[in-house]
């Protein structure tokens, strides 16, 4: 990776083995590589932290040592601070990009020693990564589409985009809503756990739910199906998120002590795909506030909200509780019935 003349070799931390540490620290040779970690990370970790912040490694640190300086709660050892580049900031958006962990191991490359039988490093401009996200939605185009009967006698049409690097998000289209009006529509991000199997830690299957049939009592509605697992940290990340929660965290600090932000959503894609169906004009079905930010800020005329309102039990109790005093959704009218004590405290 290169920027303004400094050239890095990276190697995410998600996913290495033993041997591929042994590699990259032969490729390195004879310098020492160091984990780059958010700013998030880092003051999960007790340091002050303004930006992403290197961080020492041993010698004798394995895969799994330096895992846990990634991705543990607790994390018993003194940590030494490590200068880093300029490129830190770009190749933790690479690995975010690739739903990996925001953590990385890097080395400067004018001391790396390439084997010329081996496969010929990747080599990426930290600028290219800024631009990547932006040109992947302006790629966005519609590839198929077809009505398919919902439950209920809903009627609902698919609509897939795709862009130019095999992202497909739909839109369904409930009815026949009327453009030249503002349309009721949901952004509602994929959740494999609520929507499919119907986990009992999240609201979002419960939500996706409500809206079908409230969209059809509008007089037609969409809902735009967006590939943002786990408020955008992907689903290995998010059953990560899940993990921490057992230990007793909640939804907030478990992302962010994987180093996430609280919510990595971005809705450039909600917009361009309501821009190729001539949708410039909405009424959100939402409890999040940051989704009508997103849209106005990018041009959407957002006439209103109306809210979702999904039953509370009590494996998701704390997880609205979260939602609703850290994260700023609107779910001030049921904050009552959410304090009240409850049995068990899983949330997701």
């Amino acid at each position: 990776m290169t920027a303004a003349g400094e050239r890095v070799v990276a190697l995410p931390v998600d996913g290495m083995s033993d041997q591929r540490l042994a590699a990259f620290r032969l490729l390195c040779a004879p310098g020492r590589p160091h984990l780059v970690v958010t700013a998030r990370r880092a003051r999960a970790l007790g340091l002050d932290a303004a930006g992403p912040t290197g961080l020492a490694i041993g010698d004798l640190h394995d895969a799994a040592a330096i895992f846990s300086l990634a991705a543990r709660a607790q994390v018993a050892r003194h940590l030494e601070v490590v200068a880093v580049g300029k490129t830190a900031l770009a190749a933790i958006e690479l690995a975010k990009l690739a739903q990996l962990l925001p953590a990385l191991l890097v080395a400067d490359a004018s001391t790396a020693a390439v084997d010329a039988n081996a496969p010929p490093l990747v080599e990426v401009a930290a600028e290219a990564v800024a631009q990547f996200q932006r040109t992947a939605i302006a790629s966005l185009a519609v590839v198929a589409e077809t009505a398919i009967p919902l439950n209920g006698g809903i009627p609902a049409r698919f609509v897939v985009f795709r862009d130019a690097v095999g992202g497909t998000p739909i839109a369904v289209i409930i009815g026949q809503p009327d453009l030249a009006q503002p349309v009721s529509v949901r952004l509602h991000s994929a959740c494999l756990t609520g929507d499919v199997f119907g986990s009992r830690r999240c609201d979002c299957g419960d939500q996706l739910r409500l809206a079908l049939p409230q969209l059809e009592q509008h007089g037609g509605g969409i809902i735009l199906y967006l590939e943002q697992e786990g408020r955008g940290l992907g689903l290995a990340n998010k059953i990560r998120a899940y993990q921490l929660q057992e230990a007793g965290l909640d939804t907030v600090d478990a992302n962010t002590v994987l180093g996430f932000d609280d919510d990595e959503r971005d809705y450039g894609i909600a917009v361009r795909m309501l821009q190729l169906l001539g949708c410039t004009r909405v009424r959100l079905l939402t409890n999040n506030p940051a989704k009508l930010d997103g849209l106005s800020n990018a041009g959407i005329d957002v006439s209103g909200r109306v809210p979702l309102q999904g039953p509370i039990n009590s494996d998701n109790r704390r997880y609205l509780t979260a939602k609703a005093t850290r994260a700023g959704h609107k779910l001030d009218h049921i904050l009552g019935a959410l304090a009240e004590p409850g049995e068990g405290s899983r949330e997701s």
